[in-house]
């Protein structure tokens, strides 16, 4: 297959975009940046230097490849950028890919804020999402458009909070660690839902691989089971030598509510359709290896 991954080298989008080449694929990375346009082609991905929103420099490649993986993250209206993108996406494929070919896939990625904050219930890819977290409530909707847009094979895939490599949204937690401070948002009793950055591209690979079968489906990118909150910082003080006890920091924001939610998800739809399993250690098990794989990104 071609594959054309936006967001080639952030934290989602470089490990799908590597596991995509050592599967046998030609990839097509996205990036604003000329120096990590350079490490893209050195992992074998045809870099394209371009912002996002400079549409005409990716767009061109919409009429001859396979799959198109939205894996654009950090932006400040990432609202307003998801939904250009659906519109410009679909419109270069109603005008420029032949009228007998198979529609093109397109990934969109979400993630499991969706299903709000639930101690009680367990939930699953296809339990309706009722009350989703506000930072993130809108895109329960710009899924529903992904998966019935008319000229796309629409596929929507909602990771879960995304552990290994350079941290990802914890890095900010285990610099704090770091200094000798464990302390984060979240209340006792608080479990996460959690996916190793590399479990998730192995989850778009096959998605990718298989998409004319499950085009207009949603997947829940998740481990097997939650894991405690509390029991992970308290193995955070432990590993990383500050000290303790833990901390827990009061929200300011929607998005501190949103990194200490609770949903207890049980996915199945992957597992079903795609023959996925999880491999990677949960968060607490392997945080030792975890945490030395953070610190050796930053350099320390």
């Amino acid at each position: 297959m071609k594959v054309l991954v936006l967001g080639a080298s952030g934290f989602v989008g470089l490990p799908i975009a590597q596991a995509l080449v050592r599967a046998g694929h030609i990839v097509y990375g996205v990036t604003r940046s000329t120096v990590k346009a350079k490490q893209l082609a050195a992992e074998e991905i045809i870099p394209v230097v371009s912002e996002v929103d400079q549409y005409d420099n990716w767009t061109k490649y919409v009429p001859t490849i396979d799959v198109l993986i939205d894996a654009v993250g950090g932006t400040a209206d990432i609202k307003t950028m998801s939904a250009e993108l659906l519109q410009v996406i679909s419109k270069a494929a109603k005008d420029t890919r032949p009228s007998w070919a198979p529609k093109l896939t397109y990934i969109y990625s979400s993630g499991t804020w969706v299903h709000g904050d639930n101690r009680k219930d367990i939930v699953s890819d296809t339990t309706p999402c009722t009350s989703p977290m506000p930072l993130v409530s809108w895109r329960v909707q710009q899924e529903a458009n992904v998966i019935s847009d008319a000229n796309l094979n629409g596929i929507v895939i909602r990771p879960a909070l995304l552990y290994g490599r350079s941290g990802s949204l914890l890095a900010p937690l285990f610099e704090s660690a770091s200094k000798g401070k464990v302390a984060w948002y979240g209340t006792p009793g608080g479990r996460y839902a959690l996916i190793h950055c590399d479990d998730l591209a192995d989850l778009y690979v096959r998605a990718s691989e298989k998409a004319q079968l499950v085009g207009g489906k949603i997947f829940d990118a998740a481990n097997d089971l939650t894991e405690s909150q509390e029991d992970f910082l308290k193995k955070l003080v432990e590993v990383s030598g500050a000290q303790g006890p833990h901390e827990w920091l009061k929200h300011e924001h929607p998005y501190h509510d949103a990194l200490a939610t609770t949903s207890l998800i049980r996915p199945y739809l992957a597992r079903a359709l795609l023959g996925w399993q999880p491999k990677k250690a949960g968060l607490i098990d392997g945080l030792p290896t975890y945490y030395a794989s953070w610190k050796a990104s930053q350099g320390l």
